[in-house]
């Protein structure tokens, strides 16, 4: 027999195998596994195809591990499968599985972070949620260098956490989480905004401050500009803004708040207490969302400079301090609320 002949049969004993292997794995790789509901495959660095193959079996996920261990090693390597959180639905076949696996198609979990929460109310919820992420939340808020390019007096990153529904892997790093939430304020806060802000002589870390304020005193949407103007029109008379969120602010870092506010509180010494100190606080006192930055920077065109809430969540406005006595009277001293 010549070479060649022996070459050519070589290739067809390579062929006919393949064939025959292929015909083997077809039907294992790509039967749908019946699921009830949904599974839940946790992959770690460093597990082979072999390794994983087991953990589907003992799922009930596969057949046979060792077609998945072969049909990876014929078909896909040396494309890793990577390693993460995988939900598995039905339908779903072990080639489907391992496709996902290969481009990375991790869970990703929801968490949803509500319009005026602190750095630390965001971190507190972060673990009451049982979040699955690695590291320091509050070391993370300190990496100012995220937005030194908007605001190059920023001790941390109080402010420009946006509020939204953010969606991440297990095992997310808390500098990753605070990262993506930093790029989106940046998004949010467009170059319109930038040019609006320098209309307003305002710069975006008293734009912030303005809404963080904003955010704390009123949640109905169409209040909101409404109390911006109060402020806007306080700042340009030099009024002091009376804003009782930033005592709360200021009595939360002394860790002092007890849920209520009392008169001695007024003179607390804090540059955040604006009862005592005229101007914006320092800093944002909260992580505005976007009506409330779209108001700091759109006041409406009014004259009021007070209000006062009726204990259902909306206030009265008014635009001489004789008005505003009458509606304290009426919806705060007799109901033994809260004057501001």
């Amino acid at each position: 027999m010549t070479f060649r002949k022996i070459i050519e049969l070589f290739l067809i004993t390579l062929i006919v195998a393949h064939l025959g292997v292929s015909y083997y794995l077809s039907p294992q790789m790509n039967r749908e596994v019946p699921i009830t509901g949904s599974v839940f495959i946790k992959i770690k660095k460093g597990e082979t195809a072999t390794t994983i193959g087991h953990h589907l079996k003992q799922n009930g996920l596969l057949a046979s591990a060792g077609a998945f261990r072969l049909a990876y090693s014929l078909y896909f390597s040396p494309r890793y499968l990577r390693a993460g959180e995988y939900l598995i639905e039905s339908p779903s076949s072990p080639k489907k599985i391992m496709l996902q696996m290969i481009a990375g198609q991790v869970y990703l979990h929801a968490i949803t972070i509500p319009e005026g929460l602190t750095i630390k109310e965001i971190g507190e919820l972060l673990e009451a949620k049982s979040f699955p992420y690695e590291g320091s939340f509050a070391e993370a808020c300190r990496k100012i260098h995220l937005i030194a390019d908007l605001d190059d007096e920023a001790s941390d990153l109080e402010g420009y956490l946006f509020p939204e529904t953010y969606y991440f892997p297990a095992g997310v790093s808390a500098e990753e989480i605070v990262r993506v939430m930093v790029e989106r304020f940046k998004k949010v806060f467009h170059q319109g905004y930038l040019v609006r802000a320098n209309e307003l002589k305002m710069s975006v870390r008293e734009v912030i401050t303005l809404a963080s304020l904003i955010e704390k005193e009123t949640a109905r949407a169409e209040e909101k500009p409404l109390v911006s103007a109060v402020f806007h029109n306080r700042l340009r008379l030099g009024m002091k803004l009376d804003c009782d969120p930033t005592i709360i602010y200021a009595l939360k870092l002394e860790g002092r708040f007890d849920g209520n506010i009392r008169l001695k509180d007024k003179a607390l010494d804090s540059p955040y207490n604006t009862y005592l100190y005229r101007g914006l606080p320092p800093g944002p006192i909260c992580n505005p969302g976007l009506d409330s930055i779209e108001a700091a920077l759109y006041p409406a065109p009014v004259d009021y400079l007070y209000f006062v809430s009726r204990n259902d969540g909306s206030h009265v406005f008014s635009r001489s301090y004789q008005e505003h006595q009458k509606a304290v009277t009426r919806y705060q001293l007799k109901n033994r609320g809260k004057i501001r």
